[in-house]
């Protein structure tokens, strides 16, 4: 199975060597034309970023002259948290070398999200592995009729983030064969779960890895106004899980009002349609085998979610927090365990049954094969780790945050229109910056203290933040994710490019972004609460 990263380089060479189409009609996507222009800007300039790894360093040396000129000009402010004058400490210093030199192991073992990701990926490997996720996908998918097809799909896709980066592998496939099967073209179907993924994915009802990631940076930058303060993957559940259902209908209703009108753009070629609908892929398991297996992974989801409720009813339980509290408890604050040993047990049991787990060795080789795929990840975390320690120890962030919120003050903006204006500023970045977690981890340290000083919670601006990070990602071919679904389109029609991609997705991601904006918005008008103990303002 190929991953994003190993795609991207052959489907850059192959969109390089893209020509126009035989009737002259589709220009390959560097020439012609005002939208590809635009689209070949963003490109030069995303190219021109180095990696990420590189990118926080370079941030690093960026914020100790920073450092420096503020606290050579001497400016203070009140620290909102003790009352007591802060100033910039500069980087450039042996106070600053001494105690980041000293304390950046600790630095990067303590780094909030590291151990997240590593727990929870050690049961979600087990789960994805064993063909539990896989199965699944299938299950939903099949047997849909016209009139549900891009819903059923819309659906599947903004639910399968769940499965992380395998999500793409695994639903985009899977979309093109629930189009074919009612007569529909598969490309669009590729395209509808790509956009799905990609661009709603952070409106996942369930609480995914990414969300407990997203909450331990959240937490970090609101202690550095309030110390007491703590961000739950649970925080926008209720938001994200309406939020959910919202945007799949509105992508299958783009999809069936605009989209479906160029349908006839997205024809295959006739000879890879044809060895595409004779392939058969081999799972490996039988039907029967398969259904009985999934049949008692479901028994074994609802005996460990009885299990956890039984072991939360007393009120001396020690999964409760103090005076019997649910919100504030070890159960949501062990939040990631939990969750790990939940895909644990599903993957296990259904990997058992299936025969793709034998004898003892292959479940620690599963755990061991997930952390080896989020290497990358962890190397950037490295480097996050420290720009974050960094940023911490120069009092930057308490003093742009003062400062910010005094000039957000002083210009008397509508909190809407501020709202606004954020979701506008990221949505920009997140085209050059695609990874979610290191444009959060580079703009929360600032954006969650300003709010804080301004009445929002962080809970409200981790919110925003997935409005305006989840949009955009489908129409930057930035992202590893965007150029993964230009290859699947090749293998259906060998012209299909980046600009057959953006034609299709920038109408769907535009218009979302606007019905999600007004859906918070009206959230927010009417006070409901982000998630359980989250109240919106």
């Amino acid at each position: 199975m190929s991953t994003p990263d190993s795609h991207t380089r052959e489907v850059r060479a192959e969109v390089q060597a893209t020509g126009p189409d035989d009737d002259g009609r589709s220009p390959r996507p560097d020439a012609g034309g005002r939208g590809s222009r635009l689209l070949d800007l963003v490109e030069r300039a995303g190219n021109a970023l180095p990696h990420p790894f590189w990118l926080f360093w370079i941030l690093c040396g960026i914020v100790a002259l920073v450092s420096w000129v503020l606290n050579a000009s001497g400016l203070r402010v009140e620290d909102p948290a003790s009352g007591d004058p802060v100033g910039v400490r500069s980087a450039l210093s042996a106070a600053a070398v001494r105690d980041l030199l000293t304390g950046a192991q600790d630095s990067f073992v303590t780094f909030g999200p590291l151990g997240t990701v590593l727990m929870v990926m050690l049961g979600v490997a087990v789960a994805e592995r064993s063909g539990l996720f896989e199965a699944l996908a299938r299950r939903m998918l099949s047997g849909l009729s016209p009139r549900t097809v891009v819903l059923g799909v819309a659906l599947g896709g903004v639910l399968g983030k769940f499965l992380s980066d395998s999500a793409y592998v695994v639903l985009i496939p899977l979309g093109a064969v629930a189009f074919r099967a009612v007569g529909r073209s598969p490309m669009l179907g590729m395209i509808v779960a790509f956009v799905s993924i990609n661009a709603a994915g952070d409106a996942n009802p369930l609480i995914a890895p990414g969300d407990a990631l997203f909450a331990s940076v959240a937490t970090e930058a609101a202690q550095l106004v309030d110390k007491d303060v703590v961000v739950r993957a649970t925080d926008n559940m209720y938001f994200t899980t309406v939020s959910a259902f919202v945007l799949a209908g509105t992508i299958a209703l783009v999809v069936d009002r605009i989209l479906a009108k160029r349908e006839h753009h997205l024809t295959p070629d006739p000879d890879l349609e044809a060895a595409a609908s004779r392939q058969v892929v081999a799972a490996g398991v039988d039907d029967a085998t398969e259904l009985r297996a999934l049949k008692l992974t479901g028994l074994a989801v609802v005996g460990y979610a009885t299990l956890v409720v039984l072991a939360m009813v007393p009120g001396s339980s020690p999964l409760r927090g103090e005076g019997g509290a649910i919100v504030e408890s070890t159960f949501m604050n062990a939040i990631a365990l939990f969750l790990t040993v939940f895909f644990l047990l599903i993957g296990g049991v259904y990997g058992r049954f299936t025969g793709q787990i034998r004898g003892n060795r292959a479940i620690p080789e599963f755990m061991a094969d997930g952390v080896r795929s989020i290497a990358p990840l962890l190397v950037l975390f490295f480097a996050v780790s420290q720009f974050i320690a960094l940023f911490k120890w120069t009092n930057i962030a308490t003093v742009v945050a003062v400062e910010g919120a005094d000039f957000l003050r002083g210009l008397g903006a509508p909190t809407l229109v501020l709202f606004t204006l954020l979701i506008v500023a990221v949505a920009l970045m997140n085209l050059l910056i695609t990874s979610g977690s290191a444009l959060w981890t580079l703009v929360a340290p600032a954006l969650v203290p300003m709010l804080m000083l301004l009445g929002t919670s962080p809970a409200t601006t981790m919110a925003l933040y997935r409005i305006a990070d989840s949009c955009t990602n489908s129409i930057t071919p930035m992202s590893t994710s965007f150029m993964l679904c230009v290859g699947y389109l090749q293998t259906l029609r060998r012209k299909a490019g980046i600009g057959t991609l953006v034609s299709f997705t920038l109408p769907v991601a535009m218009i979302m972004l606007v019905v999600w904006v007004l859906l918070f918005f009206a959230w927010y008008l009417l006070g409901i609460p982000l998630g359980p103990g989250a109240p919106v303002r």
